[in-house]
């Protein structure tokens, strides 16, 4: 089931078909990625790196397509310094 919610302005970033979200309560520090029907919980870390949160429920749904799972984690790393700049409007700098 693709994402039931609309991201507030200034909140979300879209690049090579995938959406970025920001939500008021993200910490540690990362986004959701969504693409399809996949949304993949990213951690934008501090040595300039991203990865898959360490949670649970990082993906959604547990047998979504690992190339939708894939083009998230590269567009959040190619993207890396807006996703960030993304995350510190909404939260601050850390």
């Amino acid at each position: 089931v693709a994402p039931s919610f609309v991201a507030p302005s200034g909140r979300s970033l879209k690049f090579d078909g995938v959406l970025f979200v920001v939500h008021s309560n993200d910490h540690p520090r990362h986004v959701h990625g969504y693409k399809g029907e996949t949304e993949v919980i990213v951690e934008l870390r501090f040595d300039g790196d991203v990865g898959l949160a360490n949670r649970r429920d990082a993906i959604r749904p547990a047998n979504a397509k690992r190339s939708d799972v894939k083009k998230v984690l590269s567009g959040a790393a190619d993207h890396f310094d807006a996703r960030v700049k993304l995350w510190e409007g909404i939260h601050g700098k850390t």
